[in-house]
């Protein structure tokens, strides 16, 4: 018996080898190429690289463990996501949490850079929350991650110091929410 590999989810797997390519470019060069091209900050708004950054800074990730974090969380999520609305709604998924993640940090944040995939992952968690949702129904899931997710995130924004950017998160969130219940208004 033959078994072959397929390649399931073609813009979640994308991302992650993208994203991988991005790390270790980013290692061999001290992170100077992600501070370059994969973070996003407020400063230089006459900068046409400022704009890129606005949806690159997903790809970018600080280490090999803050990529497993995102990469493992988007691989679980992600192709059940993909297979449900297709590839892309993933992509304008990606691209809508990279550009909204990134103009609040630059707005709210100038002198903070941001850069990793936290924001698109939770968006997708959020999400996922929502694929049994119907018109007059709330799936039970929701709420609690809703509860769970955004109660951490205000905790740790208010009591932890750990370079983590929580808005990033909860924008992602509410992100996915709202395609998440658009998205299942149209595909019940």
């Amino acid at each position: 018996m033959k078994i072959k590999i397929k390649f399931n989810s073609p813009v979640v797997l994308s991302f992650t080898i993208i994203s991988f390519v991005v790390l270790l470019l980013g290692l061999m060069t001290g992170n100077k190429i992600t501070e370059i091209a994969f973070m996003t900050y407020g400063r230089y708004w006459t900068s046409p690289l400022t704009y890129v950054r606005l949806f690159t800074h997903v790809l970018g990730h600080a280490n090999f463990q803050h990529y497993i974090g995102n990469m493992m969380y988007l691989l679980l999520i992600g192709p059940l996501l993909e297979e449900k609305y297709g590839s892309k709604a993933m992509l304008e998924i990606i691209l809508i949490t990279a550009l909204v993640t990134g103009l609040i940090n630059n707005l709210l944040f100038p002198d903070t850079a941001l850069c990793g995939a936290s924001g698109v992952v939770f968006a997708f968690i959020v999400m996922a929350s929502f694929t049994s949702f119907s018109d007059k129904e709330i799936p039970l899931t929701f709420i609690l991650v809703v509860i769970l997710y955004v109660g951490q995130e205000i905790f740790q924004g208010i009591f932890v110091t750990d370079n983590i950017s929580n808005t990033a998160h909860i924008v992602g969130g509410l992100i996915g929410s709202v395609i998440g219940y658009k998205l299942n208004k149209k595909n019940p």
